[in-house]
């Protein structure tokens, strides 16, 4: 059993880091109150292989694996985490898309997502059901070679500045739930298209919203597999967004943790600096160990997804401790600095409502319970 990171993967995590540090960590802050992320440094991540890098060279990524993708994701969510969710659009609809998507759109569009040209968005969560996902509403109607979609989608990360999304719809009746679904490359200025953003407690520079089709033609060659097997791709991809999530929300706790961790050795309380204090060190000591247990089950879950070996059990159980870990070590780490941790001139406030809303995106807690009950015991874990 090796645990240490190739050669290869150690150097692109220095990347990732120098990157990080000189880049995104000064303007972190910033960013948030600009409500945005600026394009030329998402092109600047393409030009480092920074993007995508696990995807096939043929698609414009590295030709490396999901392991190297976790080492890129968490370095740079360990200085913004904000910006590391153009990394992991960039993982998850660029393989839904290389893999399920017409070959000559895949090339043209996965290009320049690894370049850092273009981002997408994925069209999932709908009004009427988030966890639910095989019960969407919105409608693809064929006409001709082409579809018309009309609905809803919402709570989508990157709405207001995605140039295209991958589309969920629904070709079958809603009775046929997850075997109605079928996936579509959707740029987002077709005629029908709007967007609205939300007003969100963490992530504002990540520019969370709605996108509505009203009547929105998409050419038939704009279908992302067959007909029907849209839900079977998202689920697909999920097993991989999840663990690169949950490095998303441990990279920031950790960096809560370590400027905590300098803290008690400087600060001193009654003569003594605040490290001599058990109540101030055992806080920090538990979140010393559960970000590493966390951090051991993302890298076997992407080691699995690399072997070519089942993972969806290993994805959801990452999926909700990893979120509620990096809340809670935080929050301990915010507590250390006493009144200063308190004050928005630090990063932990930030950091603490950032990564509170990966404990409901991608799927709650309790549907990733469901799902490790249900790969556990099989689907009379699952209700009906």
């Amino acid at each position: 059993m090796e645990f240490d990171f190739t050669p290869e993967q150690v150097a692109f995590r220095e990347t990732a880091e120098r990157f990080g540090r000189e880049r995104l960590a000064p303007l972190y802050r910033q960013r948030e109150l600009d409500e945005k992320i600026d394009a030329t440094l998402i092109k600047d991540m393409g030009s480092l292989g920074l993007l995508g890098c696990e995807h096939p060279e043929e698609f414009g990524g590295l030709g490396l694996d999901a392991v190297t993708a976790g080492v890129v994701i968490e370095e740079t969510a360990y200085h913004d985490f904000n910006v590391s969710y153009v990394q992991l659009l960039a993982s998850l609809l660029g393989s839904i898309l290389w893999r399920n998507a017409p070959k000559e759109l895949a090339k043209e569009v996965v290009q320049k997502i690894c370049a850092g040209e273009e981002v997408c968005a994925i069209g999932l969560t709908e009004p009427g059901g988030g966890s639910d996902a095989a019960n969407l509403r919105l409608k693809a109607e064929k006409d001709g070679n082409d579809y018309i979609l009309n609905g809803e989608k919402t709570s989508i990360s990157y709405a207001v500045f995605a140039d295209h999304a991958v589309t969920f719809a629904r070709t079958g009746d809603v009775e046929d739930k997850a075997k109605g679904i079928t996936a579509f490359f959707t740029p987002l200025d077709l005629p029908g298209v709007t967007t609205t953003r939300f007003d969100d407690v963490g992530t504002r520079a990540v520019g969370r919203g709605s996108i509505f089709y009203d009547n929105v033609r998409v050419p038939g060659e704009y279908r992302i597999g067959e007909e029907g097997m849209g839900f079977i791709h998202v689920m697909q991809g999920f097993d991989y967004s999840r663990a690169l999530i949950a490095l998303q929300c441990i990279a920031p706790a950790q960096a809560s943790l370590d400027e905590a961790w300098q803290y008690s050795t400087e600060r001193n309380a009654m003569g003594k600096p605040l490290a001599q204090y058990q109540g101030v060190t055992q806080p920090l000591a538990e979140g010393e160990t559960l970000l590493n247990a966390a951090r051991l089950l993302c890298y076997k879950t992407l080691w699995l997804r690399d072997q070519g070996r089942a993972h969806t059990s290993e994805a959801a159980q990452v999926k909700w401790l990893a979120p509620k870990v990096a809340f809670d070590v935080i929050h301990d780490s915010l507590l250390t600095f006493g009144h200063m941790g308190y004050s928005t001139d630090m990063p932990h406030q930030q950091r603490l409502r950032d990564v509170m809303g990966l404990q409901i995106g991608d799927g709650t807690a309790q549907v990733q319970k469901m799902i490790v009950a249900r790969e556990r015991i099989g689907r009379v874990a699952v209700p009906y």
